[in-house]
């Protein structure tokens, strides 16, 4: 297992599921055999980064979870199918499904399920520390996977990132500060997702985004995360130059999700003027 951050150096609930994770993974080398073996039957990869790279509107990727640690139940009882046929037709251009059960209540068989069923790409929302999840994540029909900077070394961060190419996945790379947008950078990101979410105390400044912007070099899709709420939320982010958002709260508390998306999908962007863009 490549070494990540350790664990007593993470904030709390963070530790709490890296080493729920280290078990887990753990587990799974027991099913490698497996999980090769599926790899050979594992639909063709959707193209994650074309979906997101639309010149003139930001990119909605549409989140299925149903629950968090920071916010609770969220919409325990939905069907995965129902809810992202939902969001391709109101518009989003990707889909993000939460497989973590302890923690977000998902598991792989709602991504199997939502890819039979979607025509969109998926990434697999998880906390990935190992090569062989990504391989699992290929098997189960991901398109793209999640690696966040903060649980990683930065020779984890590299490796997991060839890794994704090599199998032909995309890799959201999630930071949150100017140090960790850096790290993300110098290990090859070619789609940066900028957490408006601190993970060490849940809260939330959409600003975090539009700050960062300037530490980004032209030809990196920059993915906006957390604290999206409205019309006007995706606007300024839009002439700020991001490239697309990730929603999952505001949609999954909606009493139609499909409207709330449809509500945030294709809204105008501009190009990035910052120093890197």
């Amino acid at each position: 297992m490549p070494e990540t951050q350790a664990t007593g150096t993470l904030p709390g609930i963070l530790a709490e599921i890296v080493a729920s994770k280290r078990q887990e993974i753990a587990d799974l080398q027991l099913q490698r055999a497996r999980i090769d073996a599926a790899l050979a039957d594992a639909p063709a990869v959707r193209d994650f980064h074309a979906a997101l790279a639309t010149p003139d509107s930001v990119s909605l990727i549409a989140e299925c979870k149903r629950r968090s640690p920071g916010a609770g139940p969220i919409r325990p009882g939905l069907d995965p199918v129902d809810l992202t046929r939902g969001y391709e037709e109101a518009g989003a251009r990707a889909l993000s499904v939460l497989t973590d059960e302890p923690f977000f209540g998902g598991t792989l068989d709602d991504l199997e399920a939502i890819r039979a069923a979607v025509g969109l790409p998926i990434l697999r929302k998880d906390f990935t520390l190992d090569a062989l999840q990504i391989r699992e994540a290929r098997a189960a029909g991901a398109d793209a996977v999640l690696l966040i900077v903060r649980i990683l070394t930065d020779d984890a961060l590299i490796a997991l990132l060839a890794e994704a190419e090599s199998l032909g996945m995309a890799a959201l790379v999630e930071a949150h500060d100017p140090v960790e947008v850096d790290r993300a950078v110098a290990a090859g990101a070619r789609i940066l997702g900028i957490n408006n979410r601190d993970l060490s105390n849940f809260t939330t400044d959409l600003r975090t985004t539009v700050r960062l912007l300037d530490r980004v070099p032209r030809g990196t899709l920059v993915v906006a995360e957390s604290g999206i709420r409205t019309p006007d939320d995706v606007r300024g982010l839009g002439e700020a130059g991001v490239d697309a958002i990730l929603v999952g709260e505001t949609l999954l508390k909606a009493s139609d999700p499909s409207d709330a998306a449809h509500v945030l999908a294709h809204i105008p962007r501009l190009d990035r003027v910052t120093p890197g863009g």
